[in-house]
């Protein structure tokens, strides 16, 4: 089985328990004669089993979650327009299941626009004072709604930031850096220039072990405080792993990018990172090929890396 998406997962779990809930009620009404209201529980049945079908062979979630809140939204209102006020306590989950699939604004913007229809469908039909009670107590369960799922796609996106960096420098991770590449490889982005840096701090085991683990921290610590000075904004730099980092430089040529890597190495050889010992390191640059994989593309400017510490460390290497 293909591995799903929480998206996915959620979608079908909401289909399904669509299908167990008004399956039934379907099937009752055509046993007792009522075809309008089995004919609209049906459609809705029909309904979510495509949507279901379309997203597990193609994984298009986003308009799979639109049209399936459209459907339940449309199958509740003719629902309500058919029997009347007896069924409107259907809308209430209808609409809280919105929020499940979609942003909380679309979710909204979508249930808002179904309450208007479902003020018109009961205006004759309820008195005054019970559709206002309805009417009020849908617009309460759409605003704590909208600020739970609002809170909680903030609490994500700050989840997920916090997931993508380094706990000692504060500098994009490894899962950070994947994620960076993947978005590069896009085919949107694939005629963009881009620079690859490989920094290895040279003989940084010797710093451990002659001044201790926690002043080698403070050198990483410090040095990716050098490095993020010098970088721009849409330049990414990120630990890799141990004292080898990774700087991914955007529209960014060949020359600019050795001039850069000069002048990074030349900025860490001068700058005291230890008191009376010089910490340098060595730089492996590449530029991304045309039809290049992002493995490759990283095995090439690591080979550049490997080259300058091959030829004496404290220097920058650029692929041909």
């Amino acid at each position: 089985m293909l591995k799903r998406s929480k998206e996915e997962t959620i979608l079908f779990m909401l289909g399904a328990l669509t299908i167990l809930s008004v399956l039934p009620f379907g099937i009752v009404r055509i046993l007792e004669g009522n075809l309008i209201l089995a004919a609209v529980d049906l459609a809705i049945v029909f309904m979510i089993v495509g949507i279901m079908l379309f997203v597990w062979v193609t994984k298009k979630i986003r308009i799979a979650s639109i049209l399936a809140t459209i459907f339940y939204s449309v199958g509740m209102l003719a629902s309500v327009y058919v029997k009347g006020h007896v069924i409107v306590y259907w809308v209430y989950p209808t609409m809280i299941a919105a929020f499940f699939i979609l942003y909380a604004t679309e979710a909204l913007l979508i249930n808002t626009i179904s309450l208007a229809a479902l003020v018109a469908i009961l205006q004759d039909r309820m008195s005054p004072l019970d559709l206002s009670s309805v009417v009020i107590t849908l617009v309460l369960i759409n605003l704590f709604s909208y600020i739970f799922s609002h809170r909680t796609s903030l609490q994500h996106l700050e989840l997920n930031h916090q997931a993508e960096l380094d706990f000692l420098t504060g500098v994009g991770n490894r899962r950070a850096f994947n994620r960076r590449m993947t978005e590069l490889f896009r085919p949107q982005n694939a005629r963009i220039d881009a620079m690859l840096f490989v920094l290895d701090l040279d003989h940084f085991k010797y710093v451990n072990d002659q001044f201790g683990h926690a002043v080698g921290d403070q050198v990483l610590v410090k040095f990716c405080e050098l490095i993020r000075s010098r970088i721009r904004a849409i330049d990414g730099l990120f630990r890799f792993g141990g004292e080898e980092f990774v700087i991914v430089a955007m529209r960014t040529d060949a020359d600019s990018a050795n001039n850069l890597a000069e002048e990074l190495r030349a900025l860490v050889e001068s700058t005291a990172l230890i008191v009376n010992y010089p910490v340098t390191v060595s730089i492996g640059v590449a530029k991304r090929a045309e039809g290049e994989g992002s493995e490759a593309w990283f095995q090439r400017a690591d080979a550049m890396l490997y080259e300058a510490k091959q030829n004496g460390r404290n220097r920058v290497c650029m692929a041909p």
